[in-house]
C-alpha cells in the first residue's frame, strides 16, 4: 500500500439501525467535521439520519475526506427497511451484516484506516445466518486468510486511564477456572504486547496479570488456578522477553496501573476488568480488538433501544471509539 493510512478516513458500520448508531454518528460528525484527522465514512441508508443534518452519498471511499467537512459521508446500503428508533426489524439484519463486511473490506484493502463498528444486537442477527457469538468474531473470521484459521482476537477496554485487556469474556463466572491454560495465558500476553507496540506506541510495555481468587489465591490457599496456570504463564512470557508481571490482586492492581506501574492488565473475567473502566469513565470507554490486522473500536455500550426511542443517545463512546482507533492508525503507519 502506498499511501500512508494516518490520511485515510475511517469507516464506521451502520449498527443496528434501530439503536443508538445512527444518532450519534450523527452527533459525532457534527462534533468532529472541523479535524480532517478524524474524517470518516458511513456505510448506512442516509434516511437514518436526522433530517436537519447535512448528509452526502458517496460512490467510493476516497471521496469521504474532501466531503466530511461539509457533510457526513454515507455509503449507501440500498436494503434497509424503513426504522423507527427503539423497534428493532429483523428484515434489517442482512444490511447490518454487510455493512460490517464491507467495513472490514475497505480496511483490509487499504481504503480506510480503520472500522469502527456501532453496537448491533446479536439476536437479531442469527435468523439471517449470523454465526458468530458477536462483532469480535465475526471481524476476525473476514481477516483471515482463507488457508490459515482466523487470527486470535483479545478485547481490551480503553478508559479512565487504564487499559484492560480480557483473558476470558462471555462465560461463566464458575467456569472460568477450567477455560484458563497457559498456553491460552501466553497467547494473549503476546498479542496484548505485540498491539501496545504496534498500536499505543509503547516501546517496552509493562503488562500485569490479574489473580483469578482473592489476594491472587495467598500462595495456593485460597485457590491453585495462580500457581498452576497464571504465573507459570507469567514465567514463560517473562522468558520470551515480555515484562509480565505474576498474578496481582485484582483489588489492587487497578490502582497501581493508574499509578504507572503498568500499561496494560489482563483481567481473568469479563466484570474484573470493565468493571474499574466503566467505573472511572462509563460513558467514554471504547473497546478495542487487539490481533487483528486491521484497526477496529466500538463504543463500549449496546444498542441503547430506549435511549434511541427517547432521542437520549449519548456520543461520547463512539467519539472516544473514532479518536483512539484515528490514534492507533498513525501509530501503525508511523512505524511502518
Amino acid at each position: 500500500m502506498s499511501e500512508d493510512v494516518s490520511f485515510l478516513p475511517l469507516v464506521l458500520t451502520m449498527g443496528d439501525p434501530a439503536g443508538c448508531g445512527p444518532a450519534i454518528t450523527a452527533e459525532a460528525w457534527r462534533q468532529l467535521r472541523a479535524d480532517p484527522s478524524l474524517a470518516f465514512y458511513a456505510i448506512s441508508a442516509p434516511s437514518l439520519y436526522p433530517s436537519d443534518l447535512p448528509v452526502r452519498e458517496i460512490a467510493s471511499p476516497e471521496e469521504a475526506a474532501d466531503v466530511f467537512p461539509h457533510a457526513l459521508p454515507v455509503l449507501a446500503l440500498n436494503d434497509v427497511p424503513d426504522i423507527q428508533p427503539g423497534k428493532p426489524d429483523a428484515e434489517a439484519a442482512p444490511a447490518i451484516i454487510r455493512s460490517i463486511a464491507l467495513a472490514t473490506s475497505h480496511a483490509l484493502d487499504g481504503v480506510a484506516s480503520g472500522v469502527v463498528t456501532n453496537p448491533i444486537n446479536k439476536a437479531l442477527l442469527y435468523g439471517a445466518g449470523f454465526a458468530y457469538p458477536g462483532h469480535t468474531e465475526y471481524v476476525a473470521h473476514l481477516c483471515a486468510d482463507p488457508n490459515s484459521p482466523p487470527p486470535r482476537p483479545v478485547m481490551m477496554l480503553v478508559g479512565g486511564g487504564l487499559r484492560v485487556a480480557l483473558a476470558t469474556i462471555h462465560i461463566p463466572l464458575m467456569t472460568v477456572g477450567y477455560a484458563l491454560t497457559v498456553p491460552g495465558l501466553v497467547q494473549i500476553g503476546q498479542i496484548v504486547a505485540a498491539s501496545l507496540r504496534r498500536d499505543f506506541g509503547v516501546a517496552a510495555p509493562r503488562i500485569a496479570f490479574t489473580g483469578l481468587n482473592p489476594h491472587a489465591g495467598e500462595d495456593g490457599t485460597i485457590g491453585k488456578e495462580e500457581i498452576s496456570v497464571i504465573n507459570p504463564a507469567a514465567h514463560a512470557l517473562r522468558l520470551s522477553g515480555i515484562d509480565m508481571s505474576n498474578a496481582r490482586p485484582g483489588d489492587t492492581v487497578f490502582a497501581e496501573a493508574l499509578g504507572g506501574a503498568y500499561d496494560a492488565v489482563i483481567a481473568m473475567t469479563h466484570d474484573q476488568g470493565l468493571i474499574p473502566v466503566k467505573t472511572l469513565d462509563m460513558w467514554g470507554g471504547v473497546n478495542v480488538t487487539l490481533g487483528l490486522p486491521v484497526v477496529r473500536t466500538s463504543p463500549d455500550h449496546g444498542t441503547a433501544y430506549d435511549a434511541a426511542a427517547a432521542g437520549t443517545t449519548r456520543p461520547d463512546s463512539l467519539i472516544a471509539a473514532i479518536r483512539l482507533a484515528a490514534a492507533m492508525a498513525h501509530t501503525r503507519a508511523t512505524a511502518a
